[in-house]
């Protein structure tokens, strides 16, 4: 069987600093082109991985067998519809889409051409935190969850280096570090029945649901919370008593590898995984939802 290749749509620090280090050393994979929308980035960014710059989106899909994204969202959707209808399966970035059409026509473009997908939920592919996250969803019997995904990419004090992202900027910790939670508390407790938002400090949105399976859940999402208080922590209660999620053990890059070999499991069995574009779009759809609330 021939390694399968995989493309690299996005030369920012997220594809820098994960994609292309993963893809350059997976075991499985041959990182076989990259595309930016800088083309002078494509080039070294494609150069220091031992892979060779495409001009266009259409010439790195007809060289690939997948394609790994990591590009604002708004970038991202119109890429993926594309990249789909030319054969490749499909290892995207939350949140899929900040609009539930743009995240709909990637599900629809996906199931037409066949497309294995996956969506990478950091916190679903870590060890501990995907061990954890299988381990209550199992268990069952919960009350109430609460989450604080707290970051500091826009305060004073910030040296995060994603402080210049636009799209993040525009839309806030409700898009961005909102799937995070989602991915951890809808496997857990079941879908989203409703929601209600409320605005806190600066881009701070605080969100609470009812679930399916019978839980309430809440979460205070932030990209402005000072560092001394930036900090992820989700805690659940139910019959069994109190559990929390673990802490990250390693950083990103062995996460990522998991989602890269997800994607290849799913596209050689056929088989859907969780974090499939279908989840990627609900939770597209929760966000919205949440977004109209706040005006």
């Amino acid at each position: 069987m021939t390694t399968p290749r995989i493309g690299l749509l996005g030369t920012g620090p997220w594809a820098q600093r994960v994609h292309a280090p993963v893809l350059a050393a997976h075991p499985g994979v041959t990182l076989a082109g990259v595309w930016g929308r800088r083309p002078e980035a494509a080039a070294a960014l494609a150069e220091s991985h031992g892979s060779r710059p495409c001009a266009t989106p259409e010439e790195l899909f007809a060289a690939c067998d997948a394609v790994s994204v990591a590009l604002p969202p708004s970038v991202q959707a119109p890429l993926a519809v594309r990249a789909a209808e030319a054969g490749c399966h499909l290892l995207l970035d939350k949140p899929v889409a900040t609009t539930v059409a743009e995240a709909r026509a990637v599900a629809e473009a996906a199931e037409r051409a066949g497309a294995a997908t996956v969506v990478f939920f950091t916190a679903r592919f870590g060890k501990e935190e995907g061990e954890w996250i299988d381990a209550q969803a199992a268990a069952g019997g919960w009350f109430t969850a609460h989450a604080d995904w707290l970051g500091s990419v826009f305060a004073a004090d910030s040296a995060s280096p994603y402080a210049d992202s636009p799209w993040r900027r525009e839309k806030g910790a409700l898009w961005d570090v909102g799937p995070h939670a989602l991915s951890v508390l809808l496997p857990v407790l079941g879908d989203a029945e409703d929601v209600t938002a409320t605005r806190g400090p600066a881009d701070t949105v605080l969100l609470a649901m009812r679930h399916s399976g019978g839980a309430a859940s809440s979460a205070t999402l932030s990209l402005t919370a000072p560092a001394a208080a930036a900090g992820v922590g989700i805690t659940l209660r139910g019959s069994a008593g109190t559990t929390d999620l673990p802490r990250r053990a390693d950083g990103p890059q062995p996460a990522f590898h998991r989602a890269v070999d997800a994607l290849l499991a799913a596209a050689r069995t056929g088989r859907p995984h969780p974090c499939d574009i279908r989840f990627g779009l609900r939770v597209s759809e929760i966000l919205a939802v949440a977004e109209q609330q706040l005006g």
